[in-house]
């Protein structure tokens, strides 16, 4: 195998992992999948095992591979996850000093354009469970209600058919979560937010982009509202990498 080709600026090892990031798309490689070993990549790359090491690295840093310990072990294709991405974005986030004010005001966008895309591009089946999802919220349980919560809101993201929107508000919800961890609706407003996710799946399954939006607005705002009125003091605080 030729060693790939390196674009100016860009260290072997760097194009290394940007290859092996082509081919595991271009091959459609699931997640669990064994790579090559070392010692055959770095025949077929014609590389150091340097090189090697710091490109599967990389791409272990950024969970895209797990390096499996022993004998038989390896580099294994990695599922790519939310958390992981969201994990990775925190550094940069907190370089760049942003906020979780600022992380709440993109939610506040993305979430209700999500539902809009969900509504346009409506799959009944996936409507069907949505709306089950939302219906069956238990409302005492703190750890069921939290999970089906959830659930709802990825599953709304997965309807929107875009990938992009997809990561980058699971990622978002997964930091600001953790943050949070434990701060949600108290039981006696519970069965509002119940409510409103049935609406939302309601006007989703009915194909109603602009209520499906506006609904997705109006309870992602009123979750902001009640954040910044328990934790003020959060909206100002920096992101910090996880």
């Amino acid at each position: 195998m030729a060693q790939p080709h390196v674009r100016r600026g860009v260290k072997v090892s760097e194009a290394i992992a940007q290859d092996i990031v082509r081919k595991i798309g271009a091959e459609g490689l699931r997640p669990g999948t064994p790579l090559p070993s070392e010692a055959q990549m770095i025949e077929d790359y014609g590389v150091g095992r340097g090189s090697l090491r710091e490109a599967l690295r990389i791409l272990e840093v950024h969970g895209l591979i797990s390096i499996k310990p022993g004998p038989r072990g390896g580099p294994i294709v990695a599922e790519v996850s939310a958390a992981a991405f969201g994990q990775m974005a925190t550094l940069y986030f907190q370089a760049s000093r942003m906020t979780f004010r600022e992380l709440m005001e993109a939610r506040l966008v993305m979430e209700p354009v999500m539902a809009r895309l969900a509504a346009e591009r409506r799959d009944a089946d996936m409507a069907k469970k949505l709306g089950g999802i939302a219906e069956d919220t238990p409302l005492d349980d703190d750890g069921g209600y939290l999970n089906y919560s959830g659930d709802f809101h990825r599953l709304v993201a997965s309807m929107s058919g875009n990938g992009m929107l997809d990561l980058f508000s699971g990622a978002l919800g997964h930091i600001f979560h953790e943050r949070v961890s434990g701060l949600f609706f108290p039981k006696a407003r519970r069965a509002k937010v119940r409510q409103a996710h049935a609406e939302i799946a309601k006007a989703i399954e009915a194909g109603d982009a602009d209520r499906a939006e506006s609904l997705m607005r109006e309870h992602m705002q009123e979750y902001a509202t009640y954040v910044k009125r328990r934790q003020p003091a959060l909206m100002n605080e920096v992101v910090g990498w996880r």
